[in-house]
Parts: structure tokens; C-alpha cells; sequence
């Protein structure tokens, strides 16, 4: 998979509690550089990015998505909390939202409650793309397939490795796993830890259909990531 291959399907992210106004006006104009997927930035920078991008979308023929975090990023607020978040977050403009799942409910196998937690932010999202949050580096086998299973019958549009703020991030077996128990129902985003090329592609190979990182632009251009432990 080659470097050009890789950049449309980069989720473009700052989602640091320091995150200023100009690192999110230079994460959309590197999106528009390398064309990646979206930019995935806090709610609170949406309409910024939406403003940023607001001319290329007018013209390109491919449009790069506004993406935010729901929950992000333990996942243990109210459902409802969750849904009027969504909610807020699409009217301004977002076409996608990462979601955290509540994992709390997932460990204690409370279907119709993790049924819920997903289901009232897809029915929120109206038509926005839902991406779900496991961090699996807290999850053994059987989370992570009860998850999935989870969020093919809520309709959700992805199952999502991490966080990217635990202990670690996306593995190759988590993704294989993942994209074993979804198919081809559902994309596969892997995020966290992924700072170049390599590892990259062999999320892809793994079966991710979407990469989150903050390093996109090392990946693509083949320079050396930050330093600064990003997404």
C-alpha cells in the first residue's frame, strides 16, 4: 500500500486538552494538503473546522469530514448525555462523530443498555457517520466481540480501536479481530500508536478501512513523527 494509498483514509486528529485555535486551523490546512479522510478535533473546535474547510468542500471532488469526539474519553457519561452531545455537534456541522462506548456496560455484558448507549447516538447523528470507541487495550476477546456485536445491531458505521489517552493503542490482532466480527458490515478504524508508514499499512492489511492518528502527515510525506507522544 503506498503512501498516496494510505492519506484517504486518515482520520486527520488533535484532540489534546492544550489543542489552541491555530493547531486546528494548520490540522485543516494539512488535511487539505494531503487530502486525507477528515479531521477529528473536540466539539468544541467544530465550527472552526468547519470554517476551515468550508471552501474546499465547496469544490473538491472529494470533501473531507468534520469529525468529533462523544463522551472521549472514558465513555461512562449518561446515554442521553451522549445523544444531546451528537446531537449538538452535528448542527454545527459535523459529518462524523467517534463515540466512546460505556465500557462498564460492555464488561457487564448489559445488552440492552449498550444497545442504547450506541443505538441514541446513531438515531442522534441523523445520517452522520457513527464511529464506536472500545479501547481495547482493556478488552480480552470476548469484550471486544460483544462490542461488535453490539454496534452491527445498533447500526453504527465503524467499531474503533482507542482513545489514543490509555495504556495503548491499536494492535494488529485487535484489528483482525474486529474486522473478523464485523465483516464487511462495518468499517474498522484503528487509532493510537500509529506514527508511520509501517505500522500504518499493516493496520490496513490487518483489516482497518480507517486510520486515526495525529502523525498523519509523517505517514504520508515519509518524515519523522513528533516527539510530542501524539494520537
Amino acid at each position: 500500500l503506498a503512501m498516496s494509498a494510505v492519506a484517504p483514509l486518515i482520520d486527520h486528529t488533535a484532540l489534546k486538552q492544550t489543542t489552541s485555535l491555530s493547531d486546528v486551523q494548520t490540522l485543516c490546512a494539512e488535511a487539505r494538503q494531503y487530502q486525507f479522510a477528515a479531521v477529528c478535533v473536540a466539539p468544541c473546535w467544530v465550527p472552526v473546522a468547519v470554517a476551515e474547510l468550508a471552501q474546499h468542500n465547496l469544490t473538491a471532488a472529494t470533501k473531507i469530514g468534520v469529525a468529533s469526539v462523544i463522551g472521549f474519553p472514558h465513555g461512562n457519561s449518561l446515554s442521553v448525555v451522549k445523544a444531546f452531545e451528537t446531537s449538538a455537534v452535528v448542527k454545527l456541522g459535523a459529518t462524523e462523530v467517534d463515540m466512546v462506548i460505556n465500557l462498564s456496560l460492555v464488561k457487564s455484558r448489559d445488552v440492552e443498555g449498550a444497545l442504547e448507549d450506541v443505538g441514541l447516538v446513531v438515531a442522534a447523528a441523523e445520517g452522520a457517520l457513527v464511529k464506536v470507541i472500545f479501547e481495547t487495550v482493556f478488552m480480552d476477546a470476548e469484550d471486544i466481540k460483544f462490542a461488535c456485536d453490539i454496534c452491527v445491531r445498533a447500526g453504527a458505521s465503524f467499531v474503533k480501536t482507542s482513545t489514543g489517552f490509555a495504556s495503548g493503542g491499536a494492535t494488529i490482532a485487535d484489528v483482525r479481530l474486529m474486522r473478523e466480527c464485523v465483516g464487511n458490515q462495518l468499517g474498522v478504524k484503528a487509532s493510537g500508536g500509529i506514527r508511520d508508514l509501517v505500522t500504518a499499512q499493516a493496520m490496513v492489511e490487518a483489516g482497518a478501512s480507517r486510520l486515526g492518528c495525529s502523525a498523519g502527515v509523517a505517514i504520508v510525506s515519509g518524515e519523522q513523527p513528533p516527539s510530542d507522544g501524539g494520537y
